[in-house]
């Protein structure tokens, strides 16, 4: 199965969090950059977790944990209780990840590569995640050695060039251009973008 990758806003949605281990840990600590309102419930819950910024609910999983849940990570080690989250899940259409079991996953966690205002999730469809994970670390190398502002001033001068340039080939060309000059260790300034403006500007 091929998934189709989705980048969605989880800032402050309810995400649902059933286990309270390392593995549920790890799952965690994926999501919490991107400041989703995250609740965790489970009998036993690490310390790790307990130190995070998450609701933390201190008993076993009950069906209604699952009203206003965004999606759900199933990271516990009974089968049977993973089966049943997962099939409420798909009975309320809530998207669910139950960890190391590809058939009973709507979603799967990408290798996530994060640098300097670009996010790349990277994902062999559940084959091989150490795989995943060493293209993931190549990515952000290539990253590593871009000019960190590259994002921010292509975004900067974005508003002024969708004024004044109206045809759309045009406007890409500027902004291959600019991306040129941001790849080779140079910034642009105002005039810069001026100049190029003037040479599509209708």
């Amino acid at each position: 199965m091929a998934y189709f990758p989705f980048y969605i806003d989880i800032e402050n949605k309810k995400i649902l969090v059933v286990g309270g281990g390392t593995v549920a840990l790890r799952k965690i600590e994926k999501l919490t950059p991107f400041s989703p309102d995250i609740t965790v419930v489970a009998p036993k819950i690490c310390d790790e977790i307990k130190a995070l910024n998450v609701k933390i609910i201190d008993r076993r999983f009950c069906d209604s944990d699952l009203d206003g849940a965004f999606c759900v990570v199933s990271a516990t080690d009974d089968e049977t209780l993973n089966g049943k989250i997962f099939q409420l899940c798909n009975e309320k259409n809530i998207l669910v990840n139950t960890v190391d079991d590809k058939e009973k996953c709507g979603f799967i966690f990408p290798a996530i590569a994060s640098k300097n205002g670009i996010t790349a999730g990277i994902t062999t469809s559940g084959k091989s995640p150490i795989y995943a994970k060493y293209l993931k670390e190549l990515f952000v190398g290539i990253l590593e050695s871009m000019n960190e502002n590259t994002t921010e001033v292509l975004w900067k001068y974005r508003p002024i060039i969708k004024e004044k340039v109206e045809r759309e080939d045009d406007r890409r060309k500027i902004f291959e251009q600019l991306l040129s000059l941001c790849l080779s260790g140079l910034e642009p300034d105002e005039k810069t973008v001026e100049n190029l403006i003037e040479e599509y500007e209708q």
